[in-house]
């Protein structure tokens, strides 16, 4: 008798550990999304959104470090200005822009 009953025993605690393991990969799944995927989705929704209002004669800073004046915008590219001279002009991805200053906004 005393056999089936530490059989028993055993079978128990092994459906206990069973459950603190699934806890245990609920929380780490948890801990990756609130530190590391929803904070990188806020970022691109942020990045997305500055691009999106992108306009003519606004200065931006490129990823690169160099700051230039937009002169023109296609679907996915734009013309930036660098530097005092005019002849300056290189066409570059939207997505090389890291930051934006608005025209007028001083």
């Amino acid at each position: 008798m005393d056999i089936l009953l530490t059989g028993g025993e055993a079978a128990a605690a092994g459906a206990g550990s069973g459950i603190i393991m699934v806890v245990y990969i609920v929380l780490i799944g948890a801990f990756f999304y609130f530190f590391m995927i929803r904070p990188q989705k806020k970022e691109q929704k942020k990045m997305a959104a500055m691009l999106s209002t992108l306009e003519v004669g606004d200065c931006v800073l490129t990823n690169s470090g160099f700051y230039g004046i937009i002169i023109d915008i296609t679907d996915d590219t734009v013309i930036v200005e660098f530097g005092n001279n005019k002849n300056c002009r290189i066409p570059m991805q939207k997505s090389a822009i890291a930051q934006v200053e608005k025209a007028g906004a001083e």
